[in-house]
Protein backbone atom coordinates (compact mmCIF):
# COMPACT_ATOMS: atom_id res chain seq x y z
CA UNK A 1 0.00 0.00 0.00
CA UNK A 2 2.68 2.38 0.69
CA UNK A 3 5.89 3.60 -0.91
CA UNK A 4 8.64 3.98 1.39
CA UNK A 5 9.39 8.06 0.73
CA UNK A 6 10.17 10.19 3.06
CA UNK A 7 8.35 13.83 3.47
CA UNK A 8 10.07 16.48 2.10
CA UNK A 9 10.29 19.27 5.05
CA UNK A 10 10.79 22.77 3.17
CA UNK A 11 13.23 24.89 4.61
CA UNK A 12 12.81 27.77 6.48
CA UNK A 13 13.59 30.50 3.63
CA UNK A 14 10.42 29.17 1.86
CA UNK A 15 8.14 30.40 4.66
CA UNK A 16 8.99 33.98 4.41
CA UNK A 17 10.76 36.56 6.30
CA UNK A 18 12.28 35.81 9.79
CA UNK A 19 10.85 36.48 12.58
CA UNK A 20 13.75 38.71 13.89
CA UNK A 21 12.63 40.65 10.64
CA UNK A 22 9.18 41.37 10.79
CA UNK A 23 10.34 41.95 14.87
CA UNK A 24 12.48 44.66 13.46
CA UNK A 25 10.24 46.08 11.05
CA UNK A 26 7.04 46.30 13.46
CA UNK A 27 9.86 48.03 16.69
CA UNK A 28 10.71 50.82 13.40
CA UNK A 29 6.73 50.82 12.90
CA UNK A 30 5.16 50.90 16.23
CA UNK A 31 7.66 51.56 19.20
CA UNK A 32 5.01 51.38 21.44
CA UNK A 33 3.55 48.25 21.40
CA UNK A 34 6.17 44.86 22.14
CA UNK A 35 5.17 42.38 19.46
CA UNK A 36 7.64 39.12 20.72
CA UNK A 37 4.11 37.19 21.20
CA UNK A 38 3.69 37.60 17.45
CA UNK A 39 7.29 36.23 17.19
CA UNK A 40 6.42 33.73 19.15
CA UNK A 41 2.60 32.69 18.17
CA UNK A 42 4.26 32.46 14.37
CA UNK A 43 7.03 30.26 14.74
CA UNK A 44 4.56 28.10 16.23
CA UNK A 45 2.59 28.60 13.51
CA UNK A 46 5.14 27.70 11.46
CA UNK A 47 6.51 24.84 12.91
CA UNK A 48 2.85 23.04 13.19
CA UNK A 49 2.22 23.88 9.27
CA UNK A 50 5.33 21.84 8.40
CA UNK A 51 4.52 19.41 10.91
CA UNK A 52 1.35 18.64 9.22
CA UNK A 53 2.77 18.61 5.73
CA UNK A 54 5.34 16.47 6.98
CA UNK A 55 2.00 13.77 8.18
CA UNK A 56 -0.17 15.11 5.46
CA UNK A 57 2.92 14.04 2.67
CA UNK A 58 2.88 10.28 4.65
CA UNK A 59 -1.18 10.40 4.48
CA UNK A 60 -1.22 10.68 0.43
CA UNK A 61 0.66 7.12 0.40
CA UNK A 62 -2.41 5.57 2.13
CA UNK A 63 -4.66 7.75 0.60
CA UNK A 64 -5.88 9.18 3.47
CA UNK A 65 -7.04 12.95 4.68
CA UNK A 66 -6.33 13.58 8.45
CA UNK A 67 -9.60 13.42 9.04
CA UNK A 68 -9.76 9.44 8.46
CA UNK A 69 -6.12 8.94 9.84
CA UNK A 70 -7.73 10.09 13.05
CA UNK A 71 -10.22 7.98 13.07
CA UNK A 72 -8.16 4.92 12.23
CA UNK A 73 -5.53 5.48 14.94
CA UNK A 74 -8.08 6.77 17.58
CA UNK A 75 -9.96 3.06 17.11
CA UNK A 76 -6.55 1.26 16.71
CA UNK A 77 -5.67 2.65 20.59
CA UNK A 78 -8.37 1.30 22.18
CA UNK A 79 -7.43 -2.38 21.14
CA UNK A 80 -8.40 -5.01 18.92
CA UNK A 81 -12.11 -5.80 17.87
CA UNK A 82 -12.76 -2.63 20.62
CA UNK A 83 -15.90 -0.61 19.30
CA UNK A 84 -17.05 3.26 20.15
CA UNK A 85 -20.27 4.49 19.55
CA UNK A 86 -19.71 7.25 16.64
CA UNK A 87 -20.27 10.07 19.76
CA UNK A 88 -17.39 8.43 22.10
CA UNK A 89 -15.09 8.27 18.51
CA UNK A 90 -16.23 11.97 18.07
CA UNK A 91 -15.55 13.01 21.64
CA UNK A 92 -12.31 10.79 21.45
CA UNK A 93 -11.11 13.13 18.49
CA UNK A 94 -12.69 16.55 19.80
CA UNK A 95 -15.38 16.72 16.81
CA UNK A 96 -19.10 17.48 16.92
CA UNK A 97 -20.95 14.00 16.49
CA UNK A 98 -22.30 16.08 12.87
CA UNK A 99 -18.28 15.72 11.65
CA UNK A 100 -18.28 12.06 12.20
CA UNK A 101 -20.89 10.89 9.72
CA UNK A 102 -18.73 11.61 6.28
CA UNK A 103 -15.30 10.39 7.75
CA UNK A 104 -17.16 7.01 8.56
CA UNK A 105 -19.20 6.42 5.54
CA UNK A 106 -15.78 6.99 3.38
CA UNK A 107 -14.20 4.11 5.48
CA UNK A 108 -16.76 1.96 5.42
CA UNK A 109 -16.71 2.03 1.83
CA UNK A 110 -12.79 1.48 1.65
CA UNK A 111 -13.36 -1.08 4.24
CA UNK A 112 -11.37 0.17 6.92
CA UNK A 113 -14.65 -0.03 9.16
CA UNK A 114 -17.61 -1.77 10.22
CA UNK A 115 -20.79 -0.74 11.86
CA UNK A 116 -22.89 -2.47 13.95
CA UNK A 117 -25.79 -2.40 15.97
CA UNK A 118 -25.13 -1.39 19.78
CA UNK A 119 -25.82 -4.65 21.61
CA UNK A 120 -27.12 -2.48 24.48
CA UNK A 121 -28.90 -0.05 23.00
CA UNK A 122 -30.75 -1.34 19.28
CA UNK A 123 -31.29 2.67 18.59
CA UNK A 124 -26.86 3.05 18.69
CA UNK A 125 -24.20 2.35 16.55
CA UNK A 126 -20.89 0.68 17.31
CA UNK A 127 -17.71 1.54 15.32
CA UNK A 128 -14.63 -1.13 14.92
CA UNK A 129 -12.17 -1.06 12.76
CA UNK A 130 -12.63 -4.00 9.87
CA UNK A 131 -9.24 -6.81 9.56
CA UNK A 132 -8.42 -4.55 6.71
CA UNK A 133 -8.13 -1.53 8.83
CA UNK A 134 -6.18 -2.90 11.80
CA UNK A 135 -3.78 -3.54 9.72
CA UNK A 136 -3.53 -0.43 8.03
CA UNK A 137 -3.60 1.42 11.23
CA UNK A 138 -0.44 -1.01 12.60
CA UNK A 139 1.16 0.12 9.27
CA UNK A 140 0.66 3.51 9.14
CA UNK A 141 1.40 4.12 13.26
CA UNK A 142 5.11 3.16 12.62
CA UNK A 143 5.08 5.15 9.64
CA UNK A 144 3.63 8.02 11.02
CA UNK A 145 5.77 7.81 14.22
CA UNK A 146 9.00 7.28 12.18
CA UNK A 147 7.75 10.61 9.97
CA UNK A 148 7.47 12.79 13.07
CA UNK A 149 11.06 11.56 14.04
CA UNK A 150 12.76 12.51 11.50
CA UNK A 151 10.81 16.27 11.78
CA UNK A 152 11.99 16.24 15.04
CA UNK A 153 15.54 14.68 15.36
CA UNK A 154 17.12 17.40 15.96
CA UNK A 155 15.72 18.07 19.22
CA UNK A 156 16.97 16.18 22.21
CA UNK A 157 14.69 14.17 24.26
CA UNK A 158 15.57 16.65 27.33
CA UNK A 159 14.39 20.05 24.73
CA UNK A 160 11.32 17.75 23.44
CA UNK A 161 9.91 17.16 26.94
CA UNK A 162 10.66 20.79 27.42
CA UNK A 163 8.65 22.39 24.40
CA UNK A 164 6.27 19.69 25.42
CA UNK A 165 5.77 21.35 28.62
CA UNK A 166 5.70 24.77 27.13
CA UNK A 167 3.54 24.04 24.94
CA UNK A 168 0.95 22.14 27.16
CA UNK A 169 1.08 25.89 29.36
CA UNK A 170 -0.04 27.34 26.60
CA UNK A 171 -3.01 24.98 25.69
CA UNK A 172 -4.33 25.11 28.98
Amino acid sequence: MRQDKKPELRDNASCGPSMASILSQWRRERPDIDASPMALCGEIWRAGERLRQGVLANLSDYGLDLAGFDVILTLRRQGRGEALSPSVLAGEMMLSTSAMTNRLDRLEKRGLIKRSIDPRDRRGLKITLSDEGFKLADEMVVSHVETEERMLCQLTKSERDHLRALLTKVGL
